[in-house]
This record gives C-alpha cells, sequence and structure tokens, in this order.
C-alpha cells in the first residue's frame, strides 16, 4: 500500500523557515502502528493523520518518531494550509476532532491559519535550582527573571522558562537531564523563552526541547507558544494579550508564531496560535 503524504513547513516567515510537518490526507483505515511507521519514515518531529468524523469537520491524530501525541500545533497549522492551497477547503472556521479536545480552526482569506487551543491548565510549579541543573544554567540567574517556572498546558504539557536576555541562544541542551526530568513529571519539554527588548516586533525569543519524544529542539511549536501566551497574561499582563513569538533562530530555522489571549475577571476562556505554511513537496511511502 502506498501512502502520500505532504511535507510542510509550518509558521514560515515570507515562505521561509517554519516547522516541516508530515500529512496524510483519508488515514481513515491506518492503523496506530501503521501511523507510527510512517511518521518514522517521514522523520519529522510530528505527522498529521486526517480522516472522517461523524461530529467534527475532520478527525486529526499526530505522532512524532517514538509515540502519538495528543496535539500539535504546527501540525494543525500545515494540514488546514495544505487543505486551503489545494482547494480542499475555502477560507472559513472548521472543526478537528483531536485527543485534546473539539478544537475550531479558522483559515483567513491570504491563508493564515488560527487554532483554537484547549483552555490553559497549570500542572505544576518547579524551584530554580530544581531546573538549573537540567538547563544547564545557574539558579540565580533564573531567578533574576522574577518570573516562576511552571507547567503548563493548551494541550500539551511543556515547562515554561523564562531567561534573562542574551542566554537563550547559549542553552546547550542535554537531552538525557531533559527527557528523565519530563519522564519523572509527565511532561513533553521544555519551553525556554527571553522577552524581547521594547523596540521590537517580538514579544519574545523562544527555544524548545522535548528529547522525550525524539525532539532534540523544534523549530516552531505552537502549543508550547499557547501556553506562553497564557503565562505571559498571567505573569505580565503589561505586554497586552497579542503576542508574537520567534522560535527557531539556533537552528538557523526562524520561524514566527501569532498567539491571543482572551480573558475576563483574570480567566482565560479563548487561546488561539496562528502562522503561515508552505508546501515542500510530496513524497509516497510503501507500507
Amino acid at each position: 500500500m502506498d501512502i502520500e503524504v505532504a511535507l510542510v513547513n509550518a509558521f514560515t516567515v515570507n515562505g521561509k523557515g517554519g516547522n516541516p510537518a508530515g500529512v496524510v490526507f483519508n488515514a481513515d483505515r491506518l492503523t496506530g502502528a501503521q501511523k507510527l511507521k510512517i511518521a518514522q519514515v517521514v522523520g519529522y518531529s510530528e505527522t498529521a493523520f486526517v480522516a472522517s468524523d461523524d461530529k467534527a469537520d475532520f478527525e486529526v491524530s499526530f505522532f512524532t518518531t517514538t509515540a502519538e501525541v495528543d496535539f500539535c500545533g504546527h501540525a494543525t497549522l500545515a494540514t488546514f494550509s495544505t487543505m486551503f492551497q489545494e482547494g480542499m477547503l475555502t477560507a472559513g472556521t472548521y472543526v478537528q476532532r483531536t485527543k485534546a479536545g473539539m478544537l475550531s480552526v479558522s483559515i483567513e482569506p491570504n491563508g493564515k491559519v488560527v487554532m483554537e487551543q484547549q483552555l490553559p491548565e497549570k500542572i505544576a510549579g518547579f524551584s530554580y535550582q530544581e531546573i538549573a541543573h537540567v538547563i544547564g544554567i545557574e539558579s540565580n540567574i533564573l531567578e533574576s527573571t522574577n518570573l516562576p517556572i511552571e507547567a503548563i498546558s493548551t494541550g500539551l504539557a511543556d515547562v515554561i522558562i523564562a531567561v534573562p536576555h542574551g542566554y537563550l541562544d547559549a542553552i546547550e541542551p542535554n537531552d538525557e537531564r531533559i527527557a528523565a526530568f519530563c519522564k519523572k513529571h509527565n511532561l513533553v519539554g521544555f519551553h525556554v523563552f527571553e522577552l524581547c527588548e521594547v523596540q521590537s516586533k517580538h514579544t519574545a525569543s523562544c527555544r524548545n526541547f522535548a528529547p522525550l519524544f525524539g525532539i532534540s529542539e523544534e523549530s516552531a511549536t505552537g502549543s508550547s507558544c499557547g501556553a506562553l501566551a497564557c503565562y505571559l497574561t498571567e505573569h505580565l499582563a503589561e505586554l497586552g494579550c497579542e503576542y508574537v513569538f520567534e522560535q527557531g533562530r539556533a537552528m538557523n530555522c526562524h520561524s514566527i508564531i501569532t498567539a491571543s489571549v482572551e480573558s475576563n475577571n483574570s480567566i482565560i476562556n479563548s487561546v488561539k496560535v496562528g502562522g503561515f505554511a508552505n508546501s515542500i513537496g510530496k513524497v509516497l511511502i510503501t507500507l
């Protein structure tokens, strides 16, 4: 059986950079084992599989090279952008069923895809001392940000870690330590950020490490940036509720992720993440 996989860069900047994802349509008859095999052959951090659904417009499942995950922002963007670019969908709002729940996805006339995420769940807090050893930055440096270290999920659980400006690119991730920490606490990865200068058009620069799921570093993570947006809404309200994150700089693969948060009396009631995607091509995989 030959399976066609669309290869797509998500969260691109003027058609360049981004984070690659695979997309498989008409995946209704594929088993979990077959999906995992396809994801391993594709070799990207995630591959999305699109199937029909009785209530939602589509059912979408997501696989890394090691396991299925509940949600993936950049693969969602890749999926709906591809359907728009190939004329399968027009601009409008659709609903996808994922293991993270029923989530809406909007396609704007210019091709930008904006996806709804789960409302944030704060899972745990960690001390600067706990994280310092794992990430290789002294605890007093982490503490100097005056920002907490928290595990938050808007679909996937990541540890949100602030570092002072100038420290982000110097991080040399220890995959073994990060994976062990995430396995111990049932987390996906670390999302590390530094706030940008006031005059910058970006809110923050980010790096994401998820070695437990075979991803040493990822150049764009929509779910993590949704969690980061919620974190900033709570701890740095003066930044507003519309965010622009850059990611992938340390990988020479620049990506832009936009995020917005709506809240009422400090209660978040909507989290959305958006961006653009561009086709790389297609590949046939024989099972």
